[in-house]
């Protein structure tokens, strides 16, 4: 029961979206089922020695310091609102320390493969399913966006005249992201193409699937997998990988870090700034090419 309690307070007062609802309802069910099996009690009677027992299990698991830590996240706010709301008396998380992340540097197709991929004429052909899959990828690369917030675009999103697209990011943000000519034309011909489909269910939503219906995160994965697979052999491919190409592309061309903080649609500097790694690598590079003493 409070668990769902927590949840409708993440829904309606932090305005969490429903992909990170359903991550913290996992690893709330995950701690809970834990606390079960293993010491009998409740989330409400859960210390500290239950917590780091728990975690040293996630380890010994071998489940990624990255992920612990996420699980942990999910477990202090859980905590945090119980203090709220008086049901516990002191936070079991207070002395509680995430496993160290280790760092690693964004993954990125470079643009000369997506050119390739993109402009040569060889992966791509007329038909509605072919065109829509382009449109995908360029969208992604060409704004940035998340999957979520790709998903989330109506035909509406798009304001033609003034070459924008509307997003609606992480706890229901709005932003404006600028888009190319060249994409805005790419979006156009795709809505017509979409309109000669005469789908059964007509919907506004901007992607769908072969048969009209709405577009779905596998399908985008699938969608990007398959092709990044022709100019890749890297293991990573996920629609995340084009929003971090289109951040490194910005940085290397000489953007600002401010300006891609607010077209990535991130919260705070500290999270566009792991892009500027990515950045110095590329000149150590170029320095080891061309420098005679390096």
């Amino acid at each position: 029961m409070v668990v769902a309690q927590f949840l409708l307070y993440l829904q309606h007062e932090k305005r969490y979206s429903p992909h990170t609802l359903k991550s913290y309802q996992t690893d709330l069910l995950q701690f809970n089922d834990y606390l079960e099996h293993t010491f009998e009690l409740p989330l409400v009677g859960a210390g500290h020695t239950q917590l780091r027992s728990y975690m040293v299990a996630l380890l010994e698991e071998q489940v990624s310091e990255r992920s612990i830590g996420r699980k942990l996240s999910t477990l202090r706010s859980f905590y945090k609102y119980l203090l709220r709301e008086g049901l516990i008396s002191a936070s079991p998380m207070a002395l509680l320390r995430a496993p160290k992340i280790p760092q690693r540097l964004p993954v990125f197709i470079e643009d000369q493969k997506l050119d390739v991929l993109l402009d040569s004429g060889e992966f791509f052909n007329d038909s509605f399913p072919s065109v829509r899959d382009k449109l995908v990828i360029e969208t992604l690369f060409g704004t940035g966006m998340r999957l979520a917030e790709l998903l989330s675009l109506s035909e509406g999103s798009i304001d033609f005249y003034g070459a924008t697209i509307r997003v609606l990011g992480k706890r229901n943000k709005e932003r404006i992201i600028p888009i190319s000519k060249l994409l805005a034309d790419q979006l156009k011909a795709y809505l017509d193409l979409k309109t000669l489909q005469n789908f059964h269910n007509k919907i506004g939503t901007l992607f769908v699937t072969d048969k009209g219906a709405a577009a779905y995160p596998k399908l985008i994965y699938r969608i990007v997998t398959s092709y990044l697979t022709y100019i890749s052999t890297q293991d990573k491919k996920s629609p995340h990988v084009l929003r971090h190409s289109y951040a490194t592309s910005l940085l290397n061309r000489g953007a600002d870090l401010n300006a891609i903080k607010e077209l990535l649609g991130h919260a705070s500097l500290a999270a566009t700034q792991v892009y500027t790694h990515n950045s110095i690598e590329r000149l150590k590079s170029i320095y080891k090419q061309a420098h005679p003493k390096a």
